[in-house]
Order: structure tokens, then C-alpha cells, then sequence
């Protein structure tokens, strides 16, 4: 498994992961809407271990909200840009986070394999892969 390159916008935090699935999950939950200013974002979850920061790892800063679960989602955004890298859901446990994977280099090659939060996907957006109410059944 080769590892695909990310960067932020400005190009301070760099990155790479090893995807495990070659698709695009897309999160249309009204916290994702906000954060990015869209209708959703791009994501994977992957093994922590997966990811390695490059350049600007100590750079990153750490934005803090409580999800569905009620417990803490860690957001790391590039200080300058505001780009989010990743985030770490801690429901999920340690070993796992949530990358951006629009933000690869091969991010517009990759092909939608899952929608989250269907429920309160807009209106005029059309379904483009299996849809779940919330999340998939872990």
C-alpha cells in the first residue's frame, strides 16, 4: 500500500497516509457543513499510524467539539490557512482518525464510496453512493 501526499492550502503542514480503501466517504452532518463552508466533506478513517505529518507537525493547532456521541472530536487545522488535516474522533478510540481526502494529491481521482448523515443531506444534493441515516453499523 504507497502512501498518498497531502498538503494545506498555504503548503505549511504536509502529509502523508496510507488509504486502506481508495473512496471518498462524505460526512453531510451540519458540524462538517460549518467547518468547511460546503453541503459536505471528503474523508476516510484510517489507523492513526496511517498518517505521518511531514512538515509543520508541530505547527498544527487543535480545535475541540463534542459529536453525536458526546464526546470530544479533535480537529488539527494548519494555523495560517485554517485547511483541517485530520480529525480525531474519540469515540473511535486512539487508533483511528478522520483525514481529509480532497486534500491529497490524487483526492480528485478518487471515486465516492460512502455517504454519512444522509438525514440532513440538502435537499438538491443527489445520492452518488450508499447512503446511511447516520453512521454505518460498526
Amino acid at each position: 500500500m504507497s502512501a498518498d501526499q497531502g498538503k494545506c492550502h498555504c503548503g505549511q503542514i504536509e502529509w502523508e497516509v496510507k488509504l486502506e480503501d481508495r473512496a471518498h466517504i462524505l460526512c453531510h452532518c451540519d458540524t462538517c457543513k460549518t467547518l468547511s463552508g460546503g453541503a459536505y466533506t471528503l474523508n476516510q478513517i484510517v489507523p492513526k499510524a496511517n498518517l505521518k505529518i511531514t512538515k509543520g507537525e508541530g505547527d498544527l493547532k487543535t480545535y475541540t467539539y463534542y459529536g453525536d456521541s458526546g464526546k470530544a472530536v479533535n480537529c488539527y487545522y494548519c494555523p495560517n490557512c485554517t485547511t483541517h488535516v485530520y480529525h480525531h474522533q474519540t469515540v473511535m478510540g486512539d487508533d483511528k482518525v478522520v483525514v481529509r481526502t480532497i486534500l491529497l494529491s490524487t483526492g480528485k481521482e478518487i471515486q465516492p464510496g460512502a455517504e454519512i448523515y444522509g438525514k440532513v443531506r440538502l435537499g438538491w444534493e443527489k445520492e452518488v453512493a450508499q447512503t446511511f441515516e447516520t453512521l454505518p453499523p460498526m
